[in-house]
């Protein structure tokens, strides 16, 4: 803090100047975007507050009675497992299925490699809600609807973590392949002890995109899954928004309870993120 601010005196005064306004213009951002996060906060520890008034920073009569009704009144548990489960083997097979097919893409030359991969990305281009009713139709005709299964399966592959590992291994030197080769080494050791361990920053980075993406899923369990028993951290957030009245700092609670792993897993693999965004070419 001395070093930035003994920096900061020895500068010209149009660039301190340019210093301070950018300081002030990020504190500022910092602010606006932390302030929701802050009155969700808030909200969930006032009881019987509603959102037609900005809460006080500080409740006069702060309580837990929100989180107490959450997890006792109302089976959110079992609902938290539910999104934990679905979210945690969606992020490991998409990890397993995006670096193989990675690293074939990358490592492995066939006829036609190319345009198998555009075709693959072009179906980022197609929404999930085109896909709901052949997805659908095909999970009733194998008698998977309202199962786990059902709602994991379409996400076992992803166009984007295919294409996230392949700029990466790209940019893993093939000499280190050849040298392995020379010492007897096959694919599956290329691939497990050279591959992996060098684009660890992309894998970190599609971990917290995948476990995002199916964490914060809201219309396809809302369709496959019938059963309160099998619902999901969303569905069960919108359906304590009643038709005439709404609790909302039982909602609120369930929103920080919502956001609390994704910020710990955010946190936890912060570092890696930044590398493997910058290193893959995503703009």
């Amino acid at each position: 803090m001395a070093d930035t601010a003994l920096s900061a005196r020895r500068m010209p005064t149009p660039r301190l100047l340019g210093w301070i306004a950018l300081h002030v213009v990020v504190v500022l951002g910092a602010a606006v975007m932390f302030f929701p996060f802050l009155w969700t906060l808030i909200t969930s520890i006032s009881p019987g507050v509603g959102l037609t008034v900005t809460p006080a920073l500080w409740p006069d009569n702060p309580s837990l009675s929100a989180y107490e009704t959450l997890f006792t009144e109302l089976p959110f548990a079992r609902v938290v497992g539910n999104s934990l489960l679905l979210a945690v083997i969606t992020t490991l097979v998409q990890l397993f299925t995006s670096s193989t097919a990675a690293y074939a893409f990358s490592r492995l030359p066939f006829r036609g490699a190319g345009v198998v991969f555009a075709v693959y990305l072009a179906t980022m281009m197609i929404p999930l809600q085109v896909l709901i009713v052949p997805l659908f139709v095909e999970l009733k005709t194998f008698g998977l609807l309202n199962t786990y299964l059902g709602a994991l399966l379409p996400t076992f592959a992803s166009a984007f973590g295919i294409f996230l590992l392949r700029q990466a291994i790209n940019q893993v030197p093939r000499e280190l392949d050849e040298a392995a080769t020379l010492d007897g080494a096959g694919h599956f050791r290329i691939f497990w002890t050279i591959i992996l361990p060098n684009i660890r920053p992309a894998l970190a980075t599609l971990t917290v995109f995948a476990f995002m993406g199916s964490w914060n899923s809201f219309l396809w369990p809302l369709v496959v899954l019938r059963t309160p028993e099998l619902q999901t951290l969303p569905i069960a957030l919108a359906s304590l928004q009643g038709q005439y009245t709404t609790e909302w700092d039982v909602i609120m609670a369930g929103s920080v309870v919502s956001i609390l792993p994704m910020l710990a897993l955010y946190i936890f693999a912060q570092k890696y993120v930044i590398q493997g965004v910058a290193s893959s070419g995503i703009k």
